[in-house]
């Protein structure tokens, strides 16, 4: 009965952060919606590109080469990974925000999270947890936590702060070691809000937030400065993993034919000219 106890005191602290999330947001976001605008709005309504309508493309070289550098052939969501650019223009603020909403509960944040946990399972670690169901549970809502809250202070807060893009823009024909250095390099690089490239803080920042914070529901023996640095660096490294799922995306439809469900248009198409060279 004791040893029960032991593991429902150390399941609740991995459940309440997801109220501290949640409760962090929905404090957080309404001073940040007011406050900030993407760089270059103008006046004039903006609208979140979520669902946008093709758009007729310049049919200059300059024009063609930029909206299949930086969009390829994504135009609409991805249901998978959300955080597939498909548009150029600058997310808004609230827009910023649904792409966390809509992270926290994709696939792979779920299906990552639950692989990180039996591997730390197997590993007994961090050993307070220890054995069974309850505490596999425990390690789950742990790395749900994590990652929610990597999301939040990176994709919403910091991005939105900094006004940085925190969308990934695959490549239109990836090669695999291309994909690999492309997928390392976005780790570190992001587009701003103009679409420039620079430094990717308002991730480093965010993973660093994130594990910061992580240290309110962790057990005492993971709440140490390498503990940290070592949880950052995982962080960045489920990153590049999933960049490189993210680039080969939109081509893994095309070769299977499931474009024909209109989730991902033909490149070839008018509306989506072919690049003129390869990445």
């Amino acid at each position: 009965m004791s040893a029960m106890k032991t593991d429902e005191h150390l399941f609740r602290p991995s459940l309440r952060i997801a109220r501290y999330v949640i409760l962090g947001a929905s404090l957080f976001a309404p001073s940040l919606l007011m406050a900030q605008k993407p760089a270059g709005a103008g006046t004039g309504t903006t609208s979140v590109p979520d669902s946008p309508q093709p758009k007729p493309q310049d049919t200059s070289n300059a024009a063609v080469d930029t909206t299949s550098k930086f969009i390829g052939y994504v135009s609409n969501k991805s249901f998978i990974f959300p955080d597939i650019a498909n548009s150029s223009g600058p997310l808004t603020t609230g827009g910023k925000f649904r792409l966390f909403v809509n992270q926290s509960i994709s696939p792979p944040y779920i299906l990552a999270a639950g692989i990180s946990a039996a591997y730390s399972q197997a590993r007994d670690v961090p050993s307070a947890y220890g054995q069974g169901w309850d505490a596999y549970g425990s390690r789950y809502g742990a790395a749900i936590a994590r990652a929610s809250s990597n999301s939040f202070f990176s994709t919403f807060v910091f991005a939105s702060l900094l006004h940085q893009d925190p969308r990934f823009f695959p490549q239109i024909h990836p090669s695999f070691w291309g994909s690999m250095k492309y997928s390392a390099q976005r780790v570190f690089v992001i587009r701003t809000d103009s679409g420039e490239d620079t430094f990717n803080t308002s991730g480093i920042l965010g993973a660093a937030a994130a594990e910061g914070l992580a240290n309110a529901y962790l057990p005492a023996s993971e709440q140490t400065a390498a503990n940290n640095v070592q949880r950052i660096g995982t962080d960045l490294a489920w990153k590049f993993a999933g960049n490189m799922f993210k680039n080969y995306w939109p081509t893994l439809f095309k070769n299977m034919g499931l474009n024909r469900l209109k989730v991902i248009p033909d490149p070839g198409s008018p509306d989506n000219p072919p690049a003129p060279h390869k990445n």
